[in-house]
């Protein structure tokens, strides 16, 4: 058995998006746009995806990047502003086992060409099966997978 351990960790990711808030916050609240840059973009065999973007709402994803590895993630809205501001909170599980649970914020803020997207993750990162940098490393590939997804949607998306 792993050693029982918790490390907390707070990081922010703060980049700008040619395109105004709107068109950036589609990019989250519409299922298919979300699916391009959220779900598929590594071509990982989906196992299970659900996505109920509304305060309350869940997204649960069972994802194997290998064909062997399981990685589950389980996601409850708390706060949803249109075109401002989310806030989740979600666990991550690999095999079965937590590997940390954190709560994030994404704001949405008008910027000159475009808008300034903020996101804050505080985590608990469970027993050593994940760690800080490793998470945000991944949500700035995440975000830079955004910025293709909006270059890729029509100007009047």
């Amino acid at each position: 058995m792993t050693e029982r351990s918790v490390v907390h960790a707070t990081f922010a990711i703060d980049r700008i998006y040619e395109a105004k808030p709107a068109r950036v916050f589609k990019a989250f609240s519409d299922p298919d746009i979300r699916d391009r840059w959220f779900v598929r973009p590594h071509n990982w065999p989906v196992a299970e995806y659900s996505y109920d973007f509304r305060v309350g709402g869940q997204e649960k994803g069972r994802f194997s990047p290998n064909g062997t590895m399981i990685v589950l993630n389980e996601t409850t809205y708390w706060d949803i502003v249109p075109d401002a501001r989310i806030i989740f909170a979600y666990a991550m599980y690999i095999d079965g086992k937590r590997i940390s649970v954190s709560v994030a914020t994404v704001e949405f803020k008008p910027a000159p060409n475009g808008t300034r997207l903020i996101y804050t993750e505080q985590g608990a990162f469970l027993d050593g099966y994940d760690i800080p940098a490793q998470r945000e490393e991944g949500c700035r590939d995440l975000y830079e997978r955004l910025a293709e997804e909006l270059a890729r949607m029509p100007a009047d998306a």
